[in-house]
């Protein structure tokens, strides 16, 4: 029975097809300069004002390691990656150099010793003498003039006691400076971290002359900071302690939420001293000022070195009633905060004033002037001639 029936039920749909084909076509016909108008909901969203910025990810934490003396790697005891305590060993230089020149301030120290002694020696012989020879004038048993050379003799030895003293104070600093260049052989970890970057490898040789070669380096990579340049533009806007959202240009999709700790209060070319090069130039150049925004990192999904994407949020308002930024037109503005716009009553336009609040990149806050659920129309409209969708609903 369901066979027999069939061909008539297609009949009956082509026929039915054709009819409302012929309706839409007659619409267009005798009412051709009807228009259908684009409009989205006035709805409820949470709306947030930002100032953008781009940065840098480094540890919060983040110490370049160097040393102050030359010689050969000796050992390096870890790698990239590896996690490190506070104290530990790293990396080990030849400490040969350094113990001889160690060994030799030992001796110099020694020596000076020994030669105060012998100068105390030779003091206490000559206090002697002198007394005798005193006590012999007094009893007109010496002259003067062997008094006197025996007066001359006492305060020279005095003078050589003190200066042999003054050598020990010389010595016992070079041996400490000689055990510290000795220990600088030894690169311990500052902090407890990981370790990001190894630039030398074992048997390399490190001269250290105008400045100290960086050798590793380690982060705390639990918590991280973006260095953010802010537009002067936009500097006025931001301060301490307010949240921010970054994203990295990997993972667009994963918003990471921070604080912003620091702002530079000058650009870096005067923090860097480069004011004077560069001040002809400010007229021409955009001025940035930096800014340190920290994240937290508990799942290391953050790398040292990305480039990140923040938004600084300067206001927030929750579930207000907003309208796409789409419908107002910089000719509809009245004042200020104030514009007109339409919306669709029973299919014709109808002229409100509203008030408007914060917006971000795609919605504005509507303070006054609408009611929820309000079909505002966008500033887009089209005739029936392009298209026959009448009402296109704007979601977020």
């Amino acid at each position: 029975m369901k066979i027999k029936n069939r061909p008539l039920l297609i009949v009956v749909f082509l026929i039915f097809s054709m009819v409302v084909i012929w309706f839409l076509e007659a619409s267009s016909f005798f009412n051709p300069n009807r228009i259908h108008y684009i409009t989205a909901p006035v709805e409820r969203r949470d709306i947030e004002e930002t100032v953008l910025a781009t940065g840098v990810l480094e540890g919060a934490k983040q110490v370049t390691l160097g040393t102050q003396v030359d010689g050969q790697i000796k050992s390096i005891h870890v790698s990239v990656g590896d996690k490190v305590k506070k104290g530990q060993l790293l990396i080990e230089i030849d400490p040969e150099i350094k113990h001889n020149e160690l060994m030799k301030m030992i001796a110099e120290l020694k020596k000076a010793k020994a030669s105060l002694r012998e100068n105390e020696i030779n003091l206490s012989n000559k206090e002697k003498t002198f007394k005798r020879q005193y006590k012999m004038k007094l009893e007109n048993a010496t002259s003067v003039a062997k008094l006197e050379d025996s007066r001359t003799e006492l305060e020279l030895y005095r003078t050589k006691v003190e200066s042999s003293k003054t050598d020990i104070i010389k010595a016992e600093i070079q041996v400490k400076s000689a055990k510290a260049e000795l220990e600088l052989t030894r690169i311990t970890a500052p902090i407890d971290g990981t370790v990001i970057a190894v630039k030398y490898e074992e048997g390399q040789t490190l001269v250290s002359r105008n400045e100290a070669p960086s050798v590793l380096t380690i982060a705390q990579l639990d918590k991280m900071v973006v260095k953010a340049k802010v537009s002067e533009a936009d500097i006025f806007k931001v301060k301490s302690g307010l949240a921010a959202n970054i994203t990295t240009l990997g993972n667009h999709d994963q918003r990471y939420e921070g604080v912003l700790k620091t702002i530079k209060l000058a650009p870096d070319n005067i923090i860097n001293g480069d004011s004077a090069n560069s001040s002809s130039d400010n007229s021409s150049k955009a001025v940035y000022y930096s800014s340190l925004i920290e994240v937290p990192n508990l799942d290391k999904s953050l790398q040292v070195g990305m480039t990140a994407q923040v938004s600084i949020i300067t206001n927030r308002e929750s579930q207000v009633l907003s309208i796409p930024l789409s419908a107002l037109n910089s000719g509809q503005n009245i004042s200020g905060l104030k514009h007109s716009v339409r919306i669709l009553v029973n299919d014709q336009p109808v002229e409100k004033t509203i008030s408007t609040g914060i917006r971000d990149g795609s919605y504005v806050q509507v303070l006054s002037g609408l009611n929820d659920g309000d079909n505002i129309i966008l500033n887009n409209q089209q005739s029936e001639k392009t298209a026959l969708q009448t009402n296109a609903i704007f979601t977020g």
